[in-house]
């Protein structure tokens, strides 16, 4: 499997559906990947994102918390697959000894430990193969504002990339 590098560009609200999306984009802004995930999951990438500190852990801070107190590290993330419209997702860690240890994880929830960790998100090119990304290249944004950029992330529905399961 080849992977390419992403990181989380923010999170909207699918229009059709109300159900929130994870904006992935490449490093060079090229490419994106929608990624939809449940509203908890949402709230606790987009604290990630706007660096909103609460008083007490949120559950994604303490598995973080467990992880690093256990004496292991997030070394990175991976969206694995793309079957039947659900995306998978594997979380690496290292253990104390160097050890590899990889565990099945919900993207959404990968994610959110991932933004925590300070982890490379990595998504197997065959899943933007198979779904529907946005062309971001600088030939075909070259024309557009900053306002039509936001306007056209925010107007996508799910026929815009295919439907996709949390």
């Amino acid at each position: 499997m080849k992977f390419l590098e992403m990181r989380v560009s923010g999170v909207i609200v699918d229009p059709s559906t109300y159900i929130p999306m994870v904006i992935l984009k490449d490093m060079e802004e090229k490419k994106t990947l929608p990624v939809w995930v449940g509203i908890m999951e949402a709230a606790a990438i987009l604290t990630s994102l706007e660096s909103i500190k609460s008083d007490r852990p949120m559950t994604h801070d303490l598995a973080k918390n467990i992880i690093s107190t256990l004496g292991a590290d997030v070394q990175k993330v991976a969206i694995t697959d793309l079957y039947d419209n659900v995306f998978y997702a594997t979380l690496y860690l290292s253990d104390a000894k160097g050890e590899l240890i990889e565990l099945d994880a919900r993207p959404s929830d990968a994610i959110a430990i991932a933004m925590r960790s300070f982890a490379p998100i990595l998504v197997n090119e065959s899943i933007i193969d198979k779904a529907r990304v946005i062309d971001l290249s600088a030939e075909s944004m070259k024309s557009k504002s900053s306002a039509e950029l936001r306007s056209i992330l925010e107007n996508l529905s799910a026929e815009d990339f295919g439907k996709y399961k949390m």
